[in-house]
């Protein structure tokens, strides 16, 4: 919340554990009964701004919020040239007066929450390089489908563990009560005071949050194993590095074979098929990556329409 009241969600833990079970709740209504909230109708509209490649996030959330009563107006963030031909917070205050909510998917956290700081309207994260919290409560939705619950259920991160995904499945799965467990190599691990924020709200919750560098070892007996791409968009030149320190992680038959014999396997995507995650894992009975991918439009319509209630 900014000094004006407003509500944003620019990471994981700007939710407390209740506020996010709420969400959850509303993304399920929505999925059930799409058209029962329409606090965009108007229509009002949502700036989405993209500075990085988009597939399910732009159709996820442009659906989402047709869905909701209101107008998704792209804005290319390279023609914006937002923090250099104008400021992140120039570009905030033309944006706060033109729409009802903006939606970014930028690079650093500091530009999204200087956005926030000067929109004067809600906020939300649609990807940054720390975290990706609405993919998180899409993939806790999915869970909760798959498994029934969310509290007491155990959650494997492998491989690249410093990533967005890595950090926002320590923080929204800590907060849901579950135990997560981080596999990664040394020098792919999650942040100290990620893992330290995590394991403050795991505590309120009765979940956990670990990180280990054996790989089967963060899979034994888990209920969820989570994968994602072991290059990240702005680390395409370390390719070659990353493949080689993070090829012992890649979710194989083999190591799901680990985990319970109920497990479902997921993956935000895009896959790359062979590398971080094997065909006849993606492909198989195991895999809900695309429910996953569906559910991006209900967690994300529930997010809107609960920040968006709850700000002046």
């Amino acid at each position: 919340m900014t000094a004006d009241g407003v509500r944003h969600l620019l990471a994981d833990d700007d939710l407390t554990p209740a506020e996010q079970a709420e969400v959850l709740d509303l993304a399920a209504a929505l999925k059930a009964e799409p058209f029962s909230r329409r606090p965009l109708e108007g229509p009002r509209t949502v700036a989405m701004v993209f500075d990085k490649p988009t597939l399910r996030t732009q159709t996820s959330f442009s659906a989402g919020i047709a869905e909701l009563g209101g107008f998704p107006m792209v804005v290319d963030g390279a023609l914006a040239g937002i923090g250099e031909r104008e400021s992140v917070a120039d570009v905030a205050r033309v944006l706060g007066r033109q729409a009802a909510a903006v939606v970014w998917r930028t690079g650093p956290q500091e530009r999204l929450e200087e956005m926030a700081r000067h929109a004067g309207v809600p906020v939300v994260n649609a990807l940054t390089d720390d975290y990706h919290p609405c993919q998180l409560l899409a993939d806790l939705l999915t869970v909760r489908e798959h498994t029934g619950s969310l509290a007491g259920r155990s959650v494997a991160f492998v491989g690249d563990g410093a990533c967005n995904m890595g950090h926002s499945w320590l923080l929204a799965g800590a907060m849901a009560g579950m135990h997560v467990r981080v596999g990664a190599p040394v020098g792919y691990q999650p942040a100290d005071d990620v893992v330290a924020r995590a394991g403050a709200l795991a505590s309120g919750t009765g979940g956990s949050a670990t990180v280990v560098a054996d790989v089967g070892e963060a899979v034994d007996g888990v209920d969820v194993v989570v994968t994602d791409t072991w290059v990240s968009m702005g680390f395409e030149e370390q390719s070659a590095d990353r493949t080689a320190a993070l090829a012992p992680y890649a979710v194989t038959e083999d190591l799901v074979a680990l985990a319970d014999a109920d497990a479902i396997v997921m993956h935000c995507l895009p896959a790359y098929r062979g590398r971080e995650i094997s065909a006849e894992v993606l492909d198989g009975p195991r895999s809900v990556v695309w429910d996953e991918a569906e559910n991006r439009r209900h967690a994300q319509k529930a997010v809107l329409a609960w920040l968006l209630e709850r700000s002046p």
